[in-house]
């Protein structure tokens, strides 16, 4: 079924055409990845779709009951609104409803003695049975716990950037919407929040429109990719796997179409040269006719961003760190930390938010001084620092002018010198572009920018923080072909899954408890070893203490009287646990929709697992002394 259908939409800002007559529709439960490189405008189209742009013509169709949810690459909130206001924010129905009922909860909870809250309480109750709101209550407060979020009578305007852009995450996946469109969703957001995100939008309920530079994201989200490419737009069916397969098979008939195009082209202009006879007004069409064939091309003068930049020489020293400790306020983040960079190393940083990976790679920097201990840096280390939060560029130069401020000329690896010109054509920045102000440029395209300037320093050490965060898959594919190219060393932090496991052969992993482990290998090898780690944990605790220890600890003992009386009775505990079990189980599919009494259930229910865990086990430790007494 057709949700909304796009008709010859054309966008262009100043002299540059975004997209040209792009139509498309979009169906019920499609998954669609935008993608593109930076400035192509995929953020632009996405505006257009939720209504907040508009384009310069075309036209869109869809019901008149139709509904966009829209999260932009910055959270656009309310400041003066609290948390809770702003999440449940909106006129549908069920969002006022459940909006006045976290209200009361919150009342209540301050105030539990207060018999005109408890009435207000019940009241809404009645009405969420009446509308059939638990449930999306319920997906709220899953949506909300997965998110981190707990603090709903904050102010907007008192949280943290990353808090905030969880409450727009919040927002955008608690509202209920036809069609929701995710603009870079993934951005600072740590991988098991990502997981998570995978597998909630896997079961939404709407259509989805997503852009990111998460190509893991991509694979396991989507079921359509739509390519802006050159003002047009190509689809694909299937995810990123798919999309890069059929890409290749497209570029390679455009090739081919391309040299049949130019050979015909040849044997036409070969033609009118050798000033061959015919009649005058079939010469003259001859010669429209390749007029416009010179004009015609199948290939879109694809550029590629190539990045053939040498490094100056790297010594044996490159960085040691002895015994860093550092603090921020009363949380320890490094204590006592050694660790030697050697050259050609490739090492990601990786950990939850708020670990200390950025206050590492600052130190390692000598950017920031640490509370405790010593770095020695080699003589001959030149860093390059891509930096999150890289500051605004100067938006009164111009592109050209903002790279000479490094550099006119690099010399590459092979000798070969190149122009500042030359090198941002290869990053994607035509002549033309070259000339335009800084502050006409997308946020992607500054990123590609800066990471241009930090490259033409020619560093022989690499330091890149969260280098993919605003960047397009194509420009950051191209990275780490560089990267992997690059003779120098390489120290990223990212939370990026497909960027670790593409680029770096060993992690510094901030693990729980202020612990740093050093594991050799990438990000995925790293998952697949702390898996294991776990099942070996659970086995190691679990099988000793009923086996081969209860049986050593056991032998030659009889029971005594009271567990002679335990063990007549034991099995019969079991089975009432057992059916106890069966009833909480037979309860939470009838209470379903009722939220807290689905937690109170879930609570008792955990309860009587693990009383059941233990009395399984001690059935089994008192029939080894059982079975040793008939032995003998």
């Amino acid at each position: 079924m057709s949700l909304l259908s796009v008709n010859e939409l054309s966008k262009s800002y100043g002299d540059k055409d975004l997209f040209n007559e792009l139509s498309f529709t979009i169906s019920n439960q499609q998954r669609i990845g935008l993608i593109g490189v930076n400035g192509t405008g995929k953020s632009t189209l996405l505006k257009i779709l939720a209504g907040i742009e508009s384009a310069d013509k075309g036209s869109m169709d869809h019901a008149k009951d139709f509904s966009v949810e829209y999260l932009p690459q910055d959270p656009d909130l309310d400041e003066e609104k609290s948390v809770l206001e702003q999440i449940y924010d909106g006129d549908a129905e069920v969002m006022v409803l459940m909006r006045k009922y976290e209200k009361v909860l919150l009342e209540l909870a301050k105030n539990p003695e207060d018999t005109g809250v408890q009435e207000e309480m019940l009241e809404l109750q009645q009405k969420m049975d009446e509308k059939d709101a638990w449930e999306a209550s319920t997906i709220a407060k899953t949506v909300l716990s997965k998110l981190g979020i707990t603090f709903f009578d904050k102010k907007v305007k008192d949280l943290s950037g990353g808090q905030k852009k969880r409450v727009a995450i919040a927002k955008a996946l608690i509202q209920p919407a036809d069609l929701l469109l995710l603009d870079e969703p993934t951005n600072h957001l740590d991988n098991e929040t990502i997981e998570w995100m995978e597998e909630y939008l896997a079961g939404y309920k709407g259509s989805l429109v997503v852009v990111t530079h998460d190509r893991y994201f991509l694979n396991r989200v989507t079921n359509l990719i739509y390519e802006l490419d050159q003002s047009r737009l190509f689809i694909y069916e299937g995810n990123y796997e798919t999309f890069l397969e059929k890409k290749a098979e497209r570029e390679e008939w455009e090739r081919q179409a391309e040299q049949k195009h130019q050979n015909t082209l040849r044997r036409e202009l070969a033609w009118l040269k050798a000033g061959v006879k015919a009649r005058t007004t079939k010469q003259k069409a001859r010669k429209q006719r390749v007029e416009a064939m010179k004009e015609e091309s199948y290939v879109k003068n694809k550029e590629n961003v190539e990045m053939a930049i040498g490094s100056t020489r790297l010594g044996n020293q490159v960085i040691e760190l002895k015994e860093i400790s550092h603090s921020f306020g009363s949380q320890t983040l490094i204590e006592k930390f050694n660790y030697l960079v050697v050259p050609g190393e490739r090492l990601g940083i990786i950990g939850p938010n708020g670990s200390g990976k950025t206050t590492l790679l600052n130190i390692m920097a000598e950017r920031l001084k640490p509370d405790d201990g010593e770095v020695h840096t080699g003589a001959t280390v030149k860093i390059g620092y891509y930096t999150q939060d890289h500051g605004e560029l100067d938006e009164s130069l111009k592109v050209i002018e903002y790279i000479k401020e490094v550099a006119e000329v690099i010399t590459t690896s092979e000798g070969d010198e190149i122009t500042a010109e030359q090198m941002l054509e290869r990053f994607l920045f035509p002549r033309p572009q070259q000339w335009t102000y800084i502050k006409r440029l997308s946020g992607g395209e500054r990123r590609r920018l800066y990471l241009l300037r930090v490259l033409m320093k020619e560093p022989n050490v690499l330091f890149l923080d969260e280098p993919t965060n605003d960047l397009d898959t194509e420009t950051l594919s191209i990275l780490e072909d560089y990267l992997e190219q690059f003779p120098g060393v390489v120290v990223t932090v990212s939370h990026d899954r497909y960027f670790l496991d593409r680029v770096v052969d060993r992690l510094l992993a901030f693990e729980t408890g202020g612990e740093i482990r050093r594991f050799y290998g990438n990000y995925t090898e790293y998952l697949d070893a702390k898996k294991e780690e776990q099942k070996a944990a659970h086995v190691t605790t679990k099988k000793p203490s009923v086996q081969e220890d209860t049986r050593r600890s056991n032998r030659k003992r009889k029971l005594s009287y009271r567990e002679k009386q335990e063990w007549e009775t034991i099995e019969d505990d079991i089975a009432a646990l057992e059916a106890d079990i069966e009833d909480i189980n037979e309860k939470l599919a009838e209470e379903a929709s009722n939220y807290d009494k689905v937690q109170e259930l879930s609570q008792e229910q955990q309860k009587l697992e693990a009383e059941l865990e233990a009395k399984m086990e001690r059935w089994e430790e008192l029939s080894l002394i059982v079975e040793e007494m008939e032995k003998e």
